[in-house]
């Protein structure tokens, strides 16, 4: 063992310890470097970590992700202590669309009795503000099964929403959130790489 690798091992040592002592486990997002899946009990999205947690007799939840994913575990788990090693990890979807905006917004035009559809990737608060909550895998279906007379408002990513209209014809309003990555991908970066790359094929999220 030399002087560089000693405090790594101890670090991992007792994260160990300290997990055993709480009775917790490890949740870590796909996002999240190597080092830190490898101490995970868990690697997987934010939703299905949650729901992996709920099958353990676990006391505390370790979320390692941002803010909305240690929510959505919460709620989940509500009688589990769940824990965010970042207070300050967030995600700039979930900042996008803040829950006192859209309440303003819900008031502000309450006259169109807005059937509220949230992706999954926002805070606790639109959540709550929110008639449905959808994940990029069940969207398309949960507008095909919204009420035929009631005026959508879809948040908090635009991106999504617009695929999902694309999908079902169905007319819906967007909230003008997205997460600051994707919007890095436009119709001219993708032009590029396939002239860098003709034989590559191109696979993407709805986000």
């Amino acid at each position: 063992m030399t002087a560089a690798t000693s405090p790594a091992l101890d670090l991992h040592s007792e994260i160990l310890r300290l997990k055993k002592l709480r009775n917790a486990v490890i949740l870590a997002h796909n996002y999240q470097d190597r080092e830190i899946q490898e101490i995970a009990d868990f690697v997987g999205d934010s939703l299905g970590l949650a729901y992996k947690a709920k099958e353990t007799d676990a006391d505390v939840i370790v979320f390692c992700g941002v803010h909305f994913m240690a929510e959505t575990a919460k709620i989940v788990n509500p009688s589990k202590i769940v824990v965010l090693p970042d207070k300050d990890a967030g995600c700039s979807l979930e900042q996008s669309c803040p829950a006192p905006a859209l309440e303003a917004y819900l008031k502000k035009h309450a006259d169109k009795n807005y059937y509220v559809i949230a992706y999954i990737n926002c805070s606790g608060g639109v959540k709550a503000l929110s008639d449905c909550i959808c994940t990029s895998g069940n969207a398309v279906k949960i507008v095909n099964a919204t009420p035929p007379d009631r005026n959508i408002l879809f948040v908090p990513d635009a991106n999504l929403g617009s695929w999902v209209i694309e999908q079902t014809g169905r007319p819906m309003e967007l909230w003008q959130g997205a997460c600051y990555v994707h919007v890095e991908f436009t119709r001219e970066s993708i032009q590029r790489i396939r002239e860098e790359y003709p034989d590559a094929p191109v696979v993407a999220h709805p986000e």
